[in-house]
């Protein structure tokens, strides 16, 4: 093994599991192969194409540890598809004529690479799938070992994913100051719009999180200090369908009863009805490299409370969005662990010399395994049957 090159790749969004996990790996190869050299392409797939990267060296890999309490990714990350030839060529990336696959390929070939580890999403890793498909065909001899990170738990069939938990209590937090802002006029309307394209889960963990943390405090309802001032009215996510009249009826009352109304919205729900209004309208859908809309231009959670404000009658409205609060957090000590037996596993596996992506297999009763790349796909939904947000949905009065 002294002979092998590892490297290390960050891809996609921000979760709070990144830094870490490169730390981790870096912590295990330096214990169990020493000789071997660890570089990281700067910048995800986008480094790998252009051929930049960095060494660890000693000291860095002597204190590795430290790494755990810090958010974002030190190696930088970017959305690259390398199957989407025409973005990759629009973004300079490569040459028109060139495949990017292949560019990757003899990047990593030049590099002597033996060992590829991909931090990422769905997309990510089905990405980093396409490129072991492709050096396997080409006769490139490359283990590829995928770690699967998202704030919106919807890799299939991973069971948790990395960052996922730590965002839910970071998007805790930063609701319990922004709704302190429900006491700055009457009949105020506050959306807090969390991370979520096509699944809840995060949306309802943050809800979820932030009642617990409400049930800690003491209130004074005497004055306008009240626990229902500052507890939650609705959730909304892409798995419930929306009966907008009726919940419109539910939370006028409420706005009448308590002079406020608190509404958890994930960025995906209603996605689907907006971006049929805008092209109803010949306004321009934005995209992103792996065809999925731009939420951040198309803006879901202002859209719902340019309607909100009107049907509730607010004299306020106020749109605030936890995500980039969140998910750029370090890990908490619960995401901590799985990130380590996470990143121990996927060590273990590729120096066994099994690619695959490895995470707790929902499929396999949650055992943590190195899954085949063929079974990794993205649009894992939200169940909302569990009866912890059934129960929480009873309680905020959405259901009865």
């Amino acid at each position: 093994m002294g002979k092998d090159k590892i490297a290390i790749l960050t891809s996609g969004g921000l979760a709070p599991c990144l830094s870490s996990t490169v730390g981790r790996m870096i912590i295990q190869y330096t214990k169990l192969v020493p000789d071997a050299e660890i570089i990281g392409y700067l910048n995800g797939f986008k480094g790998l194409l252009e051929g930049k990267s960095i060494t660890i060296p000693d000291n860095v890999r002597s204190s590795a540890e430290l790494l755990y309490n810090f958010g974002g990714s030190v190696l930088g990350s970017s959305r690259v598809k390398l199957t989407n030839v025409e973005d990759c060529v629009k973004k300079g990336y490569i040459k028109k004529g060139e495949n990017p696959l292949q560019v990757a390929a003899e990047q990593l070939s030049k590099d002597n690479v033996t060992i590829l580890h991909t931090i990422g999403g769905d997309d990510t890793n089905i990405t980093a799938a396409g490129l072991a498909k492709y050096l396997a065909l080409n006769g490139y001899k490359l283990v590829v070992v995928g770690i699967p990170k998202t704030v919106d738990n919807d890799v299939i069939p991973i069971k948790q994913t990395l960052g996922a938990w730590t965002a839910a209590e970071q998007g805790a937090i930063f609701f319990e100051n922004i709704v302190n802002e429900n006491t700055t006029s009457s009949r105020q309307l506050i959306v807090h719009e969390v991370m979520g394209r096509n699944c809840g889960w995060l949306t309802a963990a943050t809800a979820y999180e932030y009642r617990k943390k409400l049930d800690k405090r003491a209130f004074l309802p005497d004055i306008l200090l009240s626990k229902e001032r500052w507890d939650i009215d609705a959730i909304f996510i892409p798995e419930i369908n929306l009966d907008l009249a009726k919940e419109m009826d539910r939370l006028a009352k409420l706005m009448d009863e308590k002079d406020c109304v608190n509404i958890f919205l994930s960025e995906g729900a209603g996605v689907e009805t907006i971006v049929a209004e805008m092209e109803a309208k010949g306004d321009e859908v934005k995209r992103d490299a792996f065809g999925h809309v731009r939420l951040d231009k198309l803006n879901p959670g202002q859209w719902f409370a340019d309607r909100f404000t009107k049907l509730l009658r607010a004299d306020k409205t106020l749109v605030q969005k936890s995500g980039y609060f969140a998910r750029s957090s370090a890990p908490n000590d619960r995401d901590l662990e799985l990130i380590i037996a996470t990143a121990d596993h996927a060590v273990r596996s590729a120096v066994n010399g099994q690619s695959g992506v490895v995470g707790l297999d929902e499929e396999n009763n949650g055992e943590m395994r190195t899954i085949d790349f063929s079974r990794i796909r993205g649009g894992r939904t939200f169940d909302i049957t569990q009866e912890w947000f059934q129960n929480m949905l009873k309680e905020i009065g959405q259901i009865r």
